[in-house]
């Protein structure tokens, strides 16, 4: 069973990575309350206790996300402010949400459409290193953190690419993103954007991160769908209303 001792060495590892490779100019956490440092790290505990099966090198860059994020934050407001006390879970664990739905196989390749700094992307590129994913969004200043993130994480699987949806061109296995937009309008955006064989255990389709009643958009979309309550899979009351939306393409 990881513990809180765990966490604190990865962050450890991590943070002498993290200024390797970036220059950080400050300590990772540094700048947090004592009370909200013992927070982020039972929160990255709760992580490693979901997936048991992580390697070091997982370990050490999921470690390592809060502070890259935390860097880049101070710059560009990537991520809301007020949710950087609860990075881990309400954006990384969020994200990793999907892979207790379908796990990528070795030479898949997922879209993220809308990825913002790089969610749901990078937590997954992490979990799914032989699989390839491709990051878009409209925002250049939000691709060049999802880009600086990669690379300081070594994540040889991830390209990032300032573009619209619609102007997209090749065949993934499986969109993801994290509640863009309705999705009947996704729906538009992505459609063809899919290939025709499918590999995983689900059909090749959308796998949409959205919170609370979804009948009425559901409904718009006139397609078959499934929900996944993440509450299932997690504990915490962030997961609650949560969902993954699944449409078969």
């Amino acid at each position: 069973m990881v513990n809180e001792s765990e966490a604190v060495w990865r962050v450890q590892e991590a943070n002498t990575k993290t200024r390797k490779n970036v220059k950080a100019d400050r300590v990772i956490f540094c700048n947090f309350e004592k009370h909200k440092l013992q927070n982020t790290l039972s929160d990255l505990t709760r992580i490693f206790q979901y997936f048991p099966g992580l390697t070091d090198t997982q370990q050490e860059q999921l470690a390592q996300l809060f502070s890259l994020y935390a860097d880049w934050n101070a710059k560009i407001n990537v991520v809301s402010r007020k949710d950087m006390d609860h990075f881990y879970i309400n954006h990384v664990l969020h994200s990793l949400g999907i892979a207790k739905v379908v796990k990528f196989l070795p030479g898949a390749d997922v879209l993220d459409v809308g990825t913002g700094g790089g969610f749901p992307g990078i937590p997954l590129a992490i979990l799914f290193p032989e699989t390839q994913f491709h990051l878009v969004d409209s925002i250049g200043k939000k691709i060049m953190v999802v880009e600086a993130v990669a690379r300081a994480l070594a994540l040889k699987n991830v390209r990032a690419q300032q573009i619209r949806a619609e102007q997209v061109r090749g065949q993934y296995d499986f969109v993801v993103s994290r509640a863009v937009t309705r999705m009947k309008e996704f729906y538009g955006w992505v459609q063809g954007r899919v290939k025709r064989e499918s590999r995983h255990e689900l059909f090749n389709g959308i796998l949409y991160l959205k919170g609370g009643d979804l009948t009425a958009e559901m409904g718009e979309l006139r397609k078959p769908y499934s929900e996944y309550l993440l509450a299932s899979f997690f504990e915490e009351p962030f997961f609650e209303t949560k969902k993954v939306v699944y449409v078969p393409l």
